[in-house]
């Protein structure tokens, strides 16, 4: 005998953002928005624990706070001048020590040494240091500087030029000289070797660039950034710092190659802002290459909060550079926004969004599945009580579906008799346990108040929830029933199913519980031999009916004659059997008091719940009067 599987079709799942975005989209379309601006909202928003674009800016505004406050960008500076101080005390003690005029003309020539940092360094470029120490602390000095400004020009330069050997630092003024000649070349349309020079220079250089186009870019951003950390200094250290780069840069005979090479790089990258740069604060000082690393990620983040502050969310998700996210915030944030921007693609993909970019659409599908997942949320607590088994199918089989035990045993046994008394089932002997006929069946009107209220009361939301759910319940689990919505304000008017997700509430005045009652009963004429069941959730009483002449009366408060009309409704109902179950969303002494009159004179229930669990008790209710 063949064997069969049952399961969804191919391509009907979605992974788990997916499904979770589909149920925020239904929420925010329950409540109002179009199916874009839920999209842009959810986008926004994120979702359990993926951040959306609300969530980066927040992460991108904290990191800026914290690199704001990194330290105060003249630590080269401040460290140079501590060195210089420390070189001129220990030559000064040798020479104290020496009785002889030379060294009373040398100490004489010390004090005579700018006090501004690159001048004095300039002053002291040819002095022949009588101490050892001192001699020492000022190669120290020169290497300092030098190793800085390589640092801030090419990122991990520092680590790897520390006490580098001579031919180290020939290689790195090779690779400085080599990068612009290719840059020019490349500026000038010649073919350049940009492989060879990676290979043979990739040691000096910061892992990652690929190519040319990545090094240049990782550069010309490196440049830019030192350029502002120059300019962000106030104006009295200003001076100062950059007379210290140029010298430096100059005794280490690289002045003319970085020169060069700025200028390549900032014609190759024009967009960069190589000004404007804001200082940095903060109790420990930085040195000039991490300065320059901190003004890099502050570019970054900017570029950052300003794509991702457009208003429209998918040009946001589409502008954001998520290298420089993931430079900046880490690149669990750039996944987040990676898979931010490839849901509505998904959900495009499984056939549940549908339409233009501008304006999306919820497929037939979409609205099947958030109904679906109404109907889980309304029986979550149903489900978890095991005396509730009347929502599961056979044997707490969790679908809603029956197999039809029964009526399989007798197909079986219709089929063939086993001589030995055993019963082989076979695939087509399985049948849905739906009755026949109308045996079973029955005829559910469920009343819908849409009046303002609701919105005021903040419970239209979980009335359209419910009424979701119901619907879905009916469909699936009862499809034998005649279910009939029936929305109401000033008048009443039947919903069909697929209206219900983006179904508005009407800005009229009027809680006409009388037309709606009449329609159902209608409903429920068209239907002999149906159980008849209604459910009403509203958060007023009647304030309206409708005249003879089928015109509206509408009166607060509620005129004697609305409520007369809406009695004579409810009474009309008794003799078609047909009792009430009202679910009363609010405490209001004048609803509380015709809910019971109502139920005195035609039987039925009055239930007071809240949004909350209204979805479950309307669920409930139908499996009670079903049984």
């Amino acid at each position: 005998m063949d064997r069969y599987r049952y399961g969804r079709p191919p391509g009907s799942g979605l992974d788990r953002l997916a499904a979770l975005a589909l149920e925020e989209l239904g929420r925010g379309v329950r409540r109002g928005a179009t199916p874009r601006e839920a999209l842009h909202g959810l986008l926004r928003r994120g979702l359990q624990d993926t951040p959306g674009i609300d969530g980066v800016l927040e992460e991108a505004r904290l990191r800026r706070e914290r690199l704001l406050s990194a330290g105060h960008p003249d630590g080269t500076l401040t460290r140079a001048r501590s060195l210089l101080e420390r070189a001129l005390r220990q030559e000064r003690a040798v020479l104290s020590s020496d009785g002889g005029g030379a060294a009373r003309l040398r100490e004489v020539g010390l004090g005579s040494v700018p006090a501004d940092v690159p001048a004095a360094l300039r002053a002291l470029a040819d002095y022949r240091w009588r101490s050892a120490a001192a001699r020492a602390t000022f190669d120290r000095l020169w290497d300092l500087v030098y190793r800085e400004i390589a640092e801030a020009w090419v990122p991990g330069a520092k680590e790897g030029l520390r006490e580098a050997p001579p031919a180290t630092e020939h290689r790195f003024r090779a690779m400085l000289a080599a990068l612009t000649r290719m840059l020019e070349a490349d500026a000038r349309g010649a073919s350049v070797d940009d492989a060879a020079f990676l290979a043979e220079y990739g040691d000096l250089l910061p892992r990652g660039p690929r190519d040319l186009d990545e090094l240049v870019d990782l550069l010309a951003r490196r440049a830019a950034a030192l350029r502002r950390v120059l300019e962000s200094v106030p104006p009295q250290r200003n001076a100062e710092l950059r007379g210290l780069v140029a010298v430096g840069a100059e005794e280490a005979g690289i002045a003319g190659e970085l020169e060069r090479l700025s200028e390549a790089l900032r014609a190759r990258r024009p967009d960069l802002a190589f000004s404007g740069g804001r200082e940095t604060t903060g109790p420990s000082p930085l040195g000039l290459g991490a300065a320059t690393t901190v003004a890099r990620e502050l570019a970054d983040l900017a570029e950052v909060e300003a794509a991702l502050r457009s208003q429209d969310a998918d040009a946001a998700l589409e502008r954001v550079d998520l290298a420089a996210v993931s430079r900046c915030l880490g690149d669990t944030a750039a996944e987040d926004l990676t898979r931010l921007g490839g849901l509505e693609r998904r959900l495009r993909e499984g056939g549940y969004l549908e339409g233009t970019r501008r304006r999306p659409r919820l497929t037939p599908r979409a609205v099947r599945r958030l109904g679906e997942a109404a109907l889980r949320e309304a029986t979550a607590a149903l489900e978890a009580d095991p005396r509730n088994s009347a929502i599961r199918g056979c044997a707490g089989e969790p679908s809603g579906h029956s197999t039809g035990a029964a009526l399989a045993a007798r197909n079986a046994v219709g089929r063939e008799r086993d001589p030995r008394g055993r019963l082989r089932l076979d695939p087509h002997d399985l049948a849905p346990a739906t009755g026949g006929g109308h045996g079973g069946a029955a005829a559910v009107c469920l009343l819908l108040d849409m009046s303002y209220s609701m919105v005021r009361g903040e419970v239209w939301d979980s009335a359209k929830a419910a009424a979701m759910a119901l619907n879905t319940l009916v469909s699936t689990r009862f499809p034998q029933d005649a279910l009939r919505v029936i929305g109401f304000n000033d008048r009443a008017r039947e919903i069909p199913g697929h209206e219900l997700l983006g179904l508005a509430w009407e800005p009229v005045q009027g809680t006409n519980l009388q037309h709606a009652l009449a329609l159902a009963g209608r409903h429920l004429d068209r239907c002999p031999g149906f159980d008849p069941v209604v459910l009403v959730v509203t958060d007023g009483e009647p304030t309206a009916h409708l005249e003879p002449d089928g015109s509206v009366s509408f009166a607060w408060p509620p005129s004697p004659r609305t409520t007369e009309a809406t009695l004579a409704e409810v009474d009309r109902m008794a003799r078609r059997e047909a009792s009430l179950t009202t679910f009363l969303l609010s405490g209001d002494a004048r609803l509380e008091d015709f809910a019971r009159r109502a139920r005195d004179r035609g039987g039925g229930r009055v239930v007071p719940t809240d949004g909350g669990e209204l979805g479950g008790r309307v669920v409930r209710e139908l499996l009670r009067r079903r049984r």
